[in-house]
């Protein structure tokens, strides 16, 4: 399917920005074209080396006053992201020979009222003018944009949007099943009763993985991030994420070495797998019988979920994993490292389990082991951006 304009999903992360051209391949089916770009925030002018976020209860406190004040800090370092998203967009116009482009973008944060600025950003700055600034820049460089930028995002249910309409999207042939994506941070997604379903809109009984922290007050995403991961072997080596970035060593080689009796990495996988079976587990039985309070939350003060919800009795059809936890798994399939160890302790503890009845414990354990058919790898290599991407296309679509 041509259109005469150029199709672009954008994922801003917490160091770099990647843009993706997108292929409309028939009604309600897309998938990753040809053209990409990716920009550092750190290249660009202005950036501030030692940047130190607002303080996070100071920005609640200003966003719930409808009173949002950046500092001069936030506004130049702010811009700095600004400007990489249009570059990335112009290298790709650029690439592909194509002016007239629709754009869609995901971005972290609490968005603004109008969904076109950050208001509230815990590890980065607040842009509340932020595709004001970003659409200033492109018409400048003489970029046609076919309608404005709707709205920032969330990666987290970009990636949901990715998976039930990319071609080889995990969603499209169920009706139940969980995202798990792990990268510089987790994304969760949900898909019930045939239905993507937004995560800020069933927080009164579902609960975000990067809200959870175990018995060890250690953050669920630690384990459930490609970076979280590599943080703890850090802490169980000695070293600093820095020294291991400049060593190259990631996840994959964190594996490597526990395959080889690594005492840090083998320490560093017993967590892992311990705390991803507990997550996958708090997901399964929440779904089938309310919120069961097995973990605590970062937020100490935030309100205990309802166990009640409209979804009871529901099992998943899959669970995916995505990103580069996906790769992770992807790997380690049938090792004694990460696979074998988290779908035996995910096992017990659905056999164990005094809320999920003999029914839903048949279901995922047939002969008492959990079916490792439903678990399932995302194919997508960027989630985020595509489900950007495809978030632009159906609103202009809907609204023409």
């Amino acid at each position: 399917m041509n259109n005469n304009f150029l199709l672009i999903g954008i994922d801003g992360g917490a160091t770099k920005v990647s843009g993706w051209s997108l292929d409309v391949e028939g009604e309600n089916e897309f998938s990753l074209g040809k053209y990409n770009a990716v920009l550092s925030y750190r290249d660009q002018d202005g950036y501030i080396e030692n940047f130190e976020s607002v303080d996070i209860q100071k920005q609640l406190d200003e966003f719930q006053e409808g009173n949002i004040q950046p500092t001069s800090e936030e506004k130049q370092h702010g811009y700095t992201y600004i400007e990489a998203a249009a570059r990335v967009v112009q290298k790709l116009v650029e690439k592909s020979g194509m002016n007239r482009v629709l754009i869609g973008e995901g971005m972290p944060g609490l968005k603004t009222r109008d969904g076109r600025g950050i208001s509230v950003m815990a590890n980065g700055p607040r842009n509340i003018h932020y595709c004001d600034e970003m659409e200033s820049i492109l018409k400048e460089a003489g970029i046609e944009l076919v309608e404005p930028i709707a709205k920032l995002g969330s990666d987290a249910f970009y990636c949901g949007i990715g998976e039930e309409y990319a071609t080889d999207g995990q969603f499209r042939q169920v009706d139940n099943s969980y995202y798990l994506g792990g990268g510089t941070g987790t994304a969760d997604a949900l898909k019930l009763k045939g239905e993507l379903v937004s995560l800020d809109d069933i927080k009164d009984w579902f609960v975000k993985t990067w809200e959870l922290k175990d018995e060890d007050g250690l953050s669920l995403e630690k384990c459930a991030s490609a970076q979280g991961i590599q943080s703890i072997y850090a802490d169980y080596s000695g070293q600093t994420v820095q020294e291991l970035n400049e060593k190259e060593i990631y996840p994959l080689q964190i594996r490597e070495k526990a395959l080889r009796d690594n005492g840090a990495a083998a320490k560093t996988f017993e967590t892992v797998t311990k705390d991803l079976a507990k997550l996958i587990y708090e997901r399964i039985s929440t779904l089938y019988a309310g919120w069961q309070g097995l973990f605590s939350f970062v937020n100490e003060n935030k309100k205990a979920p309802s166990s009640q919800h409209n979804y009871k009795k529901t099992v998943f059809d899959s669970i995916i994993i995505g990103q580069r936890l996906g790769e992770l798994f992807k790997e380690a399939r049938e090792d004694n490292i990460l696979w074998k160890p988290f779908f035996k302790k995910l096992s017990i503890q659905i056999n164990e389990s005094e809320v999920l009845d003999e029914q839903a414990k048949t279901y995922y354990c047939p002969d008492g082991k959990f079916n490792e058919e439903l678990l399932k790898i995302s194919k997508l290599r960027e989630a985020p951006a595509l489900g950007a991407g495809i978030d632009a296309y159906l609103t202009y679509k809907n609204g023409k």
